[in-house]
């Protein structure tokens, strides 16, 4: 009954999320062919320097010809993300105000009740990126093999620490999958993001992280990457098993990030900014930018990101849900 609900649940969001928004909760009647007339914010809910703040910079320089209007990204982090979201879901519905959210953990946070905010108050725009999560450790730690750390964690149950970008965040379900799958168990240390929390595993103050690619294109030195959330080995990094490969978790896990409007935006301005998105991230120079700054960029048109939303929710709501059950 509990799986039933849930799937009547996500079905009824997917519907929600993908319906034409235009003069709802506060939108404003626009014309067909609307364009910005000026500055576009877009709010990335974690600090400047972050995955999701370098993948917003490089795509908002070249999303910035096609929409000709400057965007400007406002980071407001904190909250695992929850104080941008609530910003974002607060703010006017006028295509001004524009935002990232990072999936899964838009949708955790609304389980677990962190931000004053829902799924129905955000519009879907477009998808950004699809990450793939990896299992890392320090450059100097004792661990070379994901096994090696496995069986140590194994041996002396709670005693590893792992930094996470916030409880029950995507970063910390990554880590309770790959823990649960391998049957050990470790403790969990919340910081405010994820360049926060690698910052933590590179100073030696935790012992093992989950993160994912672009989180790490600057720091690839100084790390070590034992595993790869993924049914095969990544091209990056070939010498990184699979977790299935182990006997763990045999899925693909990862984050993706998607970008969206507040509730009530007319649904002219949402077909504008997927039109100039889509332009984007189709943009020879920009595929060339991206690829050397670890982006796996994943289009999605506004309707398939609504049922990515809803899909994320469901996850959230089963999945991630039954991993802290004891």
């Amino acid at each position: 009954m509990k799986k039933l609900l849930a799937l009547g649940t996500a079905l009824v969001l997917a519907l929600s999320l993908a319906a034409c928004n235009g003069g709802g909760s506060g939108g404003e009647e626009v014309s067909a062919d609307w364009k910005p007339g000026e500055t576009v914010t877009m709010i990335v809910a974690y600090k400047a320097g972050s995955g999701t703040d370098n993948t917003a910079r490089v795509l908002s320089q070249y999303a910035s010809e096609k929409i000709g209007q400057t965007i400007v990204i406002d980071n407001q982090e904190g909250g695992s993300g929850s104080i941008g979201w609530t910003a974002l879901a607060k703010s006017t519905p006028d295509g001004y105000t524009l935002g990232f959210v990072n999936l899964p953990t838009l949708a955790s946070n609304i389980v677990e009740g962190l931000g004053d905010y829902s799924m129905e108050d955000f519009v879907p725009i477009c998808n950004h990126v699809n990450e793939t999560s990896l299992v890392l450790v320090s450059a100097s730690s004792p661990f070379n093999s994901l096994q090696e750390l496995v069986d140590y964690a194994k041996a002396h149950p709670d005693e590893l620490k792992a930094s996470t970008n916030g409880n029950k965040a995507s970063n910390h379900i990554g880590a309770q999958l790959l823990a649960n799958s391998a049957g050990f168990t470790y403790t969990a240390i919340p910081y405010g993001g994820t360049a926060d929390q690698l910052l933590a595993l590179r100073q030696g103050e935790v012992d093992f992280s989950v993160a994912k690619e672009a989180d790490i294109v600057s720091m690839v030195s100084e790390l070590k990457i034992l595993g790869v959330f993924d049914t095969a080995r990544m091209d990056a990094f070939p010498d990184a098993p699979t977790l299935g490969e182990l006997g763990y978790y045999d899925q693909w896990y990862g984050s993706a990030r998607a970008i969206v409007a507040p509730k009530g935006t007319p649904q002219a301005i949402i077909d504008f900014y997927e039109q100039a998105f889509r332009e984007a991230m189709e943009d020879p120079a920009y595929l060339e930018a991206a690829e050397k700054a670890g982006i796996t960029t994943a289009y999605m048109n506004a309707a398939d990101t609504a049922q990515l939303l809803a899909d994320q929710y469901l996850f959230c709501t089963e999945t991630v849900a039954s991993l802290w059950e004891s």
